[in-house]
């Protein structure tokens, strides 16, 4: 659920992301694709620690690796982002992580600026395991964080981007949960909540400067596939919010309008998710 306050990056580390997300480092303990599933811990440019979870997936290509983006409060453990996984993994080989801030990762969160260099790390992992076709998968703040992604790592790129639950805009209060969530950020009783009730360490600091928004990366994406993927039940972004990705995207995205589908991947039920699976399978270059 990405809103705007919480996480200062200085102007030259903005400046750093612009260069290809080739540059991050990776540690990877020794990881290869073979056998079962592993768990490591990749070093982001920034030096922190993300939680990385690899699941090699039972699709008979076998070049293809979905790369899972949560949401705020979630982690890699969470029932919701296994369930995401078991599904892809019919797919491709799937690899869960939690952000910084989240369940055994480093750092402080900082509500979807940073996190983008968290993101480059995993899929910079994924290339390495030897995959031709690397999808990214996010949800809520994990689906504003796949789309500003892929609109700036364009040397290694990605074969597809599917966002699901987004916000276009932020510093967004129209609703009731998103006001809740930006007391939780902003306010240091809020941030208390967030450490010892929701397991999620929030950065005190203000975005300074303010990243790119959604809605103004997903232009620079193209010609990368992108999905849009929307309840019509979402209680913390209403429609507005897709529509305006999915115009901006014009005819290299495509916007699915679930009905019924409540918020992120807590309300993404099992068959929308082979839905999604199956879009990849078929777009992702």
């Amino acid at each position: 659920m990405s809103t705007g306050p919480a996480g200062h990056v200085a102007r030259s580390t903005i400046r750093s992301a612009i260069r290809p997300y080739s540059e991050t480092r990776v540690v990877t303990h020794g990881a290869t694709r073979g056998g079962g599933p592993l768990r490591t811990f990749l070093r982001t440019e920034d030096g922190v620690a993300i939680d990385s979870v690899y699941e090699p997936g039972a699709s008979p290509s076998g070049d293809l690796v979905f790369v899972v983006a949560h949401g705020f409060t979630g982690d890699a453990d969470r029932p919701h982002v296994r369930r995401v996984a078991r599904v892809l993994a019919r797919y491709g080989g799937v690899v869960t992580f939690s952000f910084r801030g989240h369940g055994a990762s480093g750092g402080r969160s900082t509500v979807g600026d940073r996190e983008v260099l968290d993101l480059a790390a995993v899929v910079g992992w994924a290339r390495e395991l030897g995959y031709a076709r690397v999808a990214t998968v996010g949800f809520s703040m994990g689906g504003s964080v796949v789309l500003r992604h892929a609109a700036v790592d364009r040397d290694i790129g990605v074969g597809a981007v599917v966002s699901v639950s987004a916000p276009a805009r932020w510093f967004y209060r129209g609703t009731a949960p998103m006001r809740r969530l930006h007391w939780l950020v902003t306010r240091p009783s809020g941030r208390l909540v967030g450490r010892y009730g929701l397991r999620t360490r929030i950065h005190h600091r203000q975005w300074d400067p303010v990243p790119l928004s959604p809605v103004e990366a997903v232009p620079r994406i193209a010609p990368t596939p992108l999905l849009i993927v929307h309840g019509d039940q979402d209680g913390y972004f209403p429609l507005d919010h897709p529509r305006m990705l999915a115009a901006a995207a014009g005819e290299h995205g495509e916007l699915w309008v679930e009905a019924g589908m409540g918020h992120a991947e807590n309300a993404a039920p099992e068959p929308l998710l082979g839905r999604i699976g199956d879009w990849v399978v078929a777009r992702a270059g």
